[in-house]
């Protein structure tokens, strides 16, 4: 940071609505983009001056969309520091939380589709925020301020300020109106990203859960089920691995990070017993930063191994979904051994019934699922029609064996899977597809 400077270029009068600021453009050396700042009254060489850093939005600032709070807070703060008489807001120009506009529409796309905004950022390979305080702090040095006290809900921004420097006397709450719109988007800033809001206010605006499969006939009043991601890698031709049990590592590392993001975004992770055989997987959150998701393993006949990897884990325990064939004797040393077995009914072929096993899970609050497979999982998630979305990535490989998906099944006539609002992107060697999943006649 000490080889980052920034430049005043030129402060001009800015008469608002709010009040009378001056309009100060600095450069730097770091981004080359032009941040800006709003100063009201006498800030330097003051202690506790009331400033907001406030990220661009230009869907909330300009627009005025109902999504986010974000034009709410720039105004907002504009006039708690117009009515004070002397304040800062500094304006970065780091859009949709540091990922830029493109990224952010793309974001709000997913969102639309039932993912929350962290979900949303780690699918298109971000982190749920990528923002950068440092021009921020060297603002507040050239202005001269002592000690600040900080208009902001995100107490990351106040330990991002504090580790370059800043001295932060105080934290200002900045609340802005909830709606409809954006009360899941508020809720999940105060979940999953630490953000110190009123619960109480956000509550009443939030829609009862209703995640349903794409096309399987159910509807809320039947049964409600988590939403389900499908997520494999796969070689060029189709292929997974040479052989049904042998393990064969296939996406590059670039790849591999991604599905631990996914695996961080998702309430539960499932495989069937099958991947447990053959590749002893640890499903765990490990090359990113996050939280792991709920290990669940469809084993309907309990061939679950005492020596698998996820019973000597220090973390979340398996839960394995089984039937009433299973070997009594392994229920026992299997639940000794810390995982939480579950009997539920059989399908027509004697495997565990895959609609009982989401009905079971969003009872037992997972409201998101990663299935990773294998073949004859992936291919029974796409025959019972249970997927919402797939993300599927291609490495540039061929490879005689077994393909990711098997014999189909098709239901309601000649009804076939497809994916639509389709992205690709690259990560290393490998292309990513996602889509949303639906069935539509052939």
């Amino acid at each position: 940071m000490n080889n980052i400077q920034v430049e005043q270029l030129n402060c001009v009068r800015l008469p608002t609505d709010e009040g009378e600021f001056q309009l100060c453009l600095y450069a730097n050396n770091y981004d080359q983009k032009d941040h800006l700042a709003l100063v009201i009254g006498n800030i330097g060489h003051q202690e506790n001056v009331l400033v907001r850093i406030h990220s661009e939005c230009f869907t909330g600032d300009v627009l005025g969309s109902m999504r986010c709070d974000c034009g709410q807070q720039l105004h907002l703060a504009m006039r708690y520091i117009a009515t004070e008489g002397a304040g800062i807001i500094i304006y970065l120009r780091q859009e949709g939380r540091g990922i830029g506009l493109a990224n952010k529409l793309r974001a709000y796309e997913l969102q639309d589709q039932g993912y929350d905004t962290v979900e949303a950022n780690h699918i298109l390979g971000h982190q749920a925020d990528e923002r950068d305080y440092t021009i921020a702090a060297r603002i507040l040095e050239d202005l001269g301020v002592r000690s600040i006290r900080m208009l902001t809900n995100n107490p990351d921004k106040i330990e991002s300020l504090q580790r370059m420097g800043i001295v932060v006397s105080d934290r200002v709450p900045l609340y802005a109106l909830v709606n409809r719109e954006n009360a899941g988007y508020l809720m999940t800033k105060m979940k999953r990203m630490r953000h110190m809001l009123n619960l109480d206010k956000i509550v009443p605006f939030l829609e009862p859960t209703t995640i349903k499969v794409s096309n399987g006939g159910y509807t809320p009043d039947k049964a409600v089920f988590p939403m389900v991601t499908l997520s494999y890698a796969q070689a060029v031709n189709g292929s997974i691995t040479h052989s049904r049990g042998e393990q064969l590592q296939i996406s590059s590392t670039e790849s591999m990070m991604l599905t631990h993001k996914l695996r961080d975004t998702h309430d539960a992770i499932l495989v069937g017993i099958g991947t447990l055989l053959a590749d002893d997987p640890q499903l765990n959150v490990r090359l990113v930063r996050g939280r792991d998701p709920q290990p669940v393993v469809l084993d309907s006949h309990l061939r679950f191994p005492l020596s698998a990897r996820l019973l000597a884990s220090t973390g979340r325990k398996p839960w394995i979904m089984t039937t009433d064939q299973a070997d009594p004797v392994r229920h026992v040393e299997l639940e000794r051994a810390g995982a939480q077995i579950f009997f539920l009914p059989s399908d027509a072929h004697g495997r565990v019934d895959l609609r009982a096993v989401l009905a079971l899970l969003y009872q037992k609050q997972i409201e998101s699922v990663l299935v990773e497979g294998g073949a004859e999982i992936i291919t029974s998630f796409l025959n019972e029609q249970l997927v919402n979305r797939a993300i599927i990535t291609i490495a540039p490989i061929f490879i005689s064996g077994l393909n990711a998906v098997g014999a189909m099944e098709y239901q309601n006539g000649f009804a076939v899977p497809r994916l639509r609002k389709i992205q690709q992107r690259r990560l290393g060697d490998d292309m990513i597809l996602s889509g949303e999943v639906v069935w539509e006649d052939s």
